[in-house]
């Protein structure tokens, strides 16, 4: 085998071994003084330096992660939102209006009140499954943004979330009910994992820790407990995994902030339809 690349750190080198093995380019990594070494066949040598010309050439398209403004922001104020939507909703205590006209009803789901698959995203249970997906919210969104924007992500949740209800609806059994937001922060996990497994996109250290982070939070949190919607969360998840690897691929630069704003208000827009369709049912 020959050299292809010097790369100064491990990573660097393990970075373009992946790139190369994605190209079904066998190749191996030796260290000396001068650095690590990418090493390839004399064959592949040809094939090896143009997969990782084309990879240069897409790092420099891709976005540029650190030009959004407090994407934390957008975490946080997703999670007050749902804290402010369960001081409406309440618990679902018997006679509620709420979750009989919101909640994610898999016979209804079935007979065409697909709104509830949104609906249900903004009702929780109780105060502690409410605040883990504030929590899960807060900690999940903030490196989606920095990747796509406030309004991309926006959609792409409400999409992962809406889309793991309605699988989940098909699975279970008819008189099944669920709300929360969960299934869409798993979803959020799917997203994350999805872009972490992607060649072209640009290391992050948020991204390596926050999706197995966020998800065992999750897990214990809501996951776990007592009446926890596991077909949901799962759908959530699968979902947004593919979601994450379309987007990932399709969209290479973020939209600008016009294109941000149209697209939050179109989630909004959606959401109170929803809400609409709901009461007048």
């Amino acid at each position: 085998m020959q050299p292809i690349r010097v790369a100064p750190t491990s990573g660097q080198a393990e970075e373009w071994a992946l790139v190369l093995t994605a190209a079904g380019i066998p190749n191996a990594i030796e260290v000396d003084a001068s650095g690590f070494i990418v090493l390839a066949a004399g064959d592949d040598s040809l094939r090896a330096h143009a997969a990782l010309a084309a990879y240069d050439d897409e790092r420099r398209v891709a976005p540029t992660l650190v030009s959004e403004p407090y994407p934390w922001m957008s975490g946080v104020g997703l999670g007050l939102l749902l804290l402010w939507l369960f001081t409406l909703s309440g618990t679902p205590s018997p006679g509620s209006r709420w979750f009989a006209a919101g909640g994610a009803a898999a016979d209804r789901i079935r007979a065409g009140e697909v709104w509830r698959t949104v609906t249900a995203l903004t009702l929780h249970v109780d105060v502690m499954h409410v605040l883990g997906n504030a929590v899960a919210t807060a900690v999940l969104v903030p490196p989606l943004v920095q990747r796509f924007g406030a309004g991309a992500t926006l959609v792409l949740l409400l999409l992962a979330g809406a889309l793991g209800n309605v699988l989940a609806a098909l699975t279970h059994d008819p008189r099944h009910v669920a709300v929360g937001a969960s299934t869409a922060t798993f979803g959020a996990v799917g997203l994350l994992t999805a872009l972490r497994l992607l060649p072209h996109e640009p290391p992050t250290r948020s991204k390596r820790w926050t999706a197995p982070v966020a998800g065992v939070l999750l897990l214990v949190t809501l996951g776990a407990a007592p009446g926890a919607d596991i077909a949901a969360h799962l759908f959530g998840f699968v979902v947004g995994a593919a979601l994450g690897a379309l987007a990932g691929f399709t969209v290479r630069r973020r939209p600008r902030a016009l294109v941000q704003w149209v697209l939050g208000l179109l989630v909004a827009i959606v959401v109170i339809v929803c809400w609409r369709l709901a009461w007048h049912a």
